[in-house]
């Protein structure tokens, strides 16, 4: 088991850290086909004011383990906004881009901002109890596992296509255009689009974007404030301006005001 600090797309992250732990774990050798790692934060705020933190989502499906039940979390466009109070734990699974095509059985774009309750998706109530008393991580992730198996699909070559080309957005910030991942996948424009909208759930466009901006934010995390004119011309944006636009649209404040809120 492996602890990290919190991932990109937590915004304030230096703080967050003080707050709450998160830690991932890698799915068994038959759930990797289809889920990029386990997750789980656990917090004890006792005697502390409620905390409240946002995230910028990442394009993969969740599936939620907490004590007031089991959720399906689709891609989120928006921020994530979660307030912890007292103490308390939850465990995620986060499947890989694509690799939650198989186990829905229909276009991904279906569950796009939405959330839905393990009840309704799996027809089984009572998910969570077994998962959030388990005595230990290790003991969540072996819970959750179970619950997944008797669901498990047969592979999809697909998925793999697919999680190479987000990982290739995700690598490259200096790919910007739809038409150059599409030329890279030997596939049309109009394909790819319909290939993202089947199996992550949003357009390549939306997931260039959404990468862009979590670099931008963890740029601003990393100590002195960056150059902002020079961050936006490494990532591709026409001008500073727009850049500003698209990130306090997504991250909710303007680039400065963001950096200067973080801690020193």
């Amino acid at each position: 088991m492996q602890t990290t600090s919190p991932d990109r797309g937590v915004l304030g992250a230096r703080v967050a850290r003080t707050k709450f732990v998160l830690r991932k774990v890698a799915p068994s050798a038959e759930l990797a086909p289809f889920v990029e790692y386990h997750w789980m934060v656990s917090w004890d705020l006792r005697g502390e004011p409620p905390f409240t933190q946002q995230v910028v989502p990442h394009p993969n499906v969740h599936l939620v383990f907490q004590a007031e039940g089991t959720r399906l979390y689709g891609v989120l466009r928006g921020r994530f906004t979660r307030t912890l109070t007292g103490r308390g734990q939850v465990l995620g699974v986060r499947f890989h881009p694509g690799g939650f095509r198989p186990w829905l059985g229909e276009r991904v774009s279906s569950l796009t901002d939405r959330t839905v309750s393990a009840t309704e998706f799996f027809g089984v109530a009572g998910t969570e109890e077994p998962v959030v008393s388990a005595p230990d991580e290790a003991g969540m992730v072996a819970a959750a596992e179970v619950f997944l198996g008797p669901f498990r699909p047969r592979p999809d070559p697909v998925v793999a296509q697919v999680r190479e080309l987000v990982s290739g957005i995700a690598a490259d910030v200096g790919l910007t255009r739809v038409d150059a991942v599409a030329r890279s996948a030997g596939l049309t424009v109009r394909s790819l689009q319909r290939l993202f909208s089947e199996y992550v759930g949003v357009g390549p466009k939306w997931v260039i974007r959404r990468f862009r901006m979590h670099e931008a934010a963890t740029r601003a995390e990393g100590g002195d404030g960056p150059d902002w004119a020079a961050l936006a011309a490494e990532l591709g944006y026409s001008d500073q301006a727009h850049f500003t636009r698209e990130f306090t649209a997504t991250i909710g404040v303007s680039p400065a005001r963001y950096a200067d809120r973080l801690p020193p």
